[in-house]
């Protein structure tokens, strides 16, 4: 036991002492101060109200910087800075500058640290930021519930038909939701690494994309797959639901976002476009429950946790949106859905075993489920 003890701490102690010797020799002192530090400035979000341009920004590179001047429209603008002081390394501070901006207008901003470094930011259309209150927000959960829950319970409809048909009928939809999951990793990913190329470069949020969406696969198989057993038929059509909730939540970031920025015709757009995409999603949720009788509140549950995370979504794009923690909260889905198709596909591999299925409508409902997708992808612009 003692040896044991022993060969654990021993390289533990080994490394302390290796870190705090080279710290304390501090061999390149000597190339401090030859350069100046490299620094980076990352805008978060714009915010307007009725007479100032409202920033809020993250420090990068590797010490401190300082703020030191901000341009507006070519021109130098007083700005106070909260709190005051050097920003530190992955610090956040507010901006305040007291510029009229014309609505409807763009405004171009140059931000300037005190080693002259120069950080760009354009506020394409100027327009004011909606300010959180009881009515906006139930506005808003009023177009999160059109988005999410209002279509998935419309596809839901169809498993009365689904439970009536045969079991070649049972397979085509299995794999249609497995085209339709597919989709939905592809797009949850892409949309995931759009918003980590926005975030502070030193959180690394690209390489954490992938990390993130690793660690959920593997933590959804080990709690799913506890007991040894494949999923059952409630808890995969739960699975799929929750995948498909957390890519709702992305889609609802991009709608509040919309509507935050001004682009209230692209806001517009958004729900229309993603109410006919969510449709084809509830017919992939109950497609596990043909051969169960589910209960109606359970059947409302499955709609609530596709559905809902669209109104959160909404509210934290509109109102609490910063890229880093978008795109974390898109790897968390991303590997959600993975899990997912993983259990669907070996779900559809037992339906075949036996024989009384060929393999043409697994094929052909793939194909089917990536191209609804696709086709109701179109109406959603870019």
């Amino acid at each position: 036991m003692t040896r044991r003890l022993f060969w654990t701490l021993g390289p533990a102690t080994l490394i302390v002492l290796v870190a705090w010797g080279f710290l304390w020799l501090d061999p390149l002192a000597a190339f401090r101060g030859m350069t100046p530090p490299a620094e980076d400035l990352t805008v978060e979000r714009t915010i307007l109200d009725e007479s100032s341009i409202h920033l809020q920004v993250r420090a990068g590179g590797s010490e401190a910087m300082t703020l030191a001047q901000i341009q507006v429209d070519g021109a130098y603008w007083r700005f106070f800075q909260d709190p005051a002081g050097p920003i530190g390394r992955l610090a956040s501070v507010r901006i305040d500058i007291p510029y009229p901006w014309v609505l409807g207008e763009s405004h171009h901003l140059t931000l300037l640290t005190g080693t002259g470094a120069a950080f760009e930011h354009t506020i394409d259309v100027a327009v004011p930021t909606p300010t959180p209150d009881a009515a906006l927000l139930q506005t808003y959960a009023l177009v999160g519930l059109f988005v999410g829950v209002v279509p998935v319970a419309l596809g839901m409809l169809f498993f009365p038909a689904l439970r009536a048909a045969g079991p070649a009928t049972t397979v085509f939809v299995l794999a249609l939701t497995l085209g339709l999951l597919a989709f939905l990793l592809v797009d949850t990913l892409s949309e995931a690494l759009e918003l980590a190329a926005k975030a502070a470069k030193p959180l690394a949020v690209p390489e954490l994309v992938w990390l993130v969406a690793l660690a959920t696969t593997g933590g959804l198989f080990a709690a799913g797959r506890r007991n040894g057993g494949a999923l059952e038929p409630m808890a995969l059509a739960g699975a799929i639901a929750l995948g498909i909730g957390l890519h709702n939540l992305g889609e609802g970031l991009a709608i509040g976002s919309a509507f935050a920025s001004g682009s209230a015709a692209l806001g517009s757009f958004l729900v229309i476009g993603f109410t006919l995409h969510n449709i084809t999603e509830g017919v992939g949720i109950v497609a596990p429950l043909t051969d169960s009788r589910p209960r109606l509140s359970a059947l409302a549950g499955l709609a609530a946790l596709a559905g809902l995370p669209a109104v959160a979504g909404l509210w934290a794009g509109a109102f609490a949106f910063a890229p880093h923690w978008g795109a974390l909260a898109l790897a968390v889905g991303a590997g959600a859905i993975l899990q997912v198709i993983v259990e669907v596909g070996l779900l559809i591999r037992r339906r075949l075993a036996d024989g009384s299925v060929q393999p043409m409508p697994a094929l052909a409902g793939g194909v089917t489920g990536v191209a609804l997708m696709y086709l109701t992808a179109l109406i959603v612009p870019a």
